[in-house]
């Protein structure tokens, strides 16, 4: 199923089975603006909210409500106009010494070492989906200069939880023992995902800043918990 090419203002809407919609809009500002509203809404038949860029799954109970019901609820919502409050800001510490193709992306850009580190903590992130593996957050976007770097050529088997990477427009952590192809850059110390524990402090929305940090102070964090 394709997103409409040119969604406007209001919420375009297309079916996601038979209990949920899933709602286009202009950009991630006003999907997360969307799905923050139908949160703050008094809705007795809302079962979740999923956003994931500049879409929003709207999942509900189909013995309570219908789709075509539920379309016209959402339709007649008025979308908060300011999203400052929506997500919480998190500064996760990455030790850069951990890094595995710090070389590469370096190489890619035209920048030194140093300079790819800068500009990767120059700026905090938003959380614009969760996916892939559990809790891993799509971070964006990344300054200009660190843009545009592909993925590797062959992704690895295994990437340490923690592990620190970015690719494309994007950077994003590793919570859990993965493959990927992302470029590592570093890691956290931080447990970002306990599933057993029911653990996951970050969702779409949240704010992150990577701090960076040495080895030393890697050490003495390793295994903290970011606040939930």
């Amino acid at each position: 199923m394709n997103p409409p090419s040119k969604p406007n203002s209001r919420p375009v809407f297309q079916p996601l089975g038979d209990q949920a919609v899933l709602a286009y809009l202009q950009d991630e500002k006003n999907a997360q603006a969307f799905a923050a509203t139908i949160r703050n809404s008094d809705f007795t038949w809302l079962v979740d909210v999923v956003p994931a860029y500049a879409s929003v799954g709207v999942y509900f109970d189909s013995g309570r409500i219908g789709s075509k019901e539920v379309r016209k609820a959402l339709t007649q919502l008025r979308i908060a106009k300011r999203i400052d409050s929506i997500g919480r800001t998190h500064v996760i510490p990455c030790c850069y010494e951990f890094q595995l193709d710090l070389a590469r992306v370096a190489e890619h850009t035209s920048l030194s070492a140093d300079q790819v580190i800068e500009a990767h903590t120059a700026q905090p992130y938003t959380a614009h989906a969760i996916g892939f593996c559990p809790g891993f957050p799509y971070l964006g976007y990344l300054p200009k200069k660190l843009t545009g770097v592909p993925r590797l050529p062959t992704p690895r088997l295994r990437v340490e939880p923690g592990s620190v990477g970015l690719t494309g427009r994007q950077t994003g952590v590793y919570p859990l023992a993965r493959p990927g192809g992302w470029n590592i850059i570093g890691r956290t110390p931080l447990e970002l995902v306990n599933v057993a524990d029911g653990y996951f402090p970050l969702r779409v929305g949240d704010r992150i800043q990577f701090q960076r940090i040495d080895d030393r102070e890697y050490e003495h964090l390793k295994g903290n918990r970011l606040p939930t």
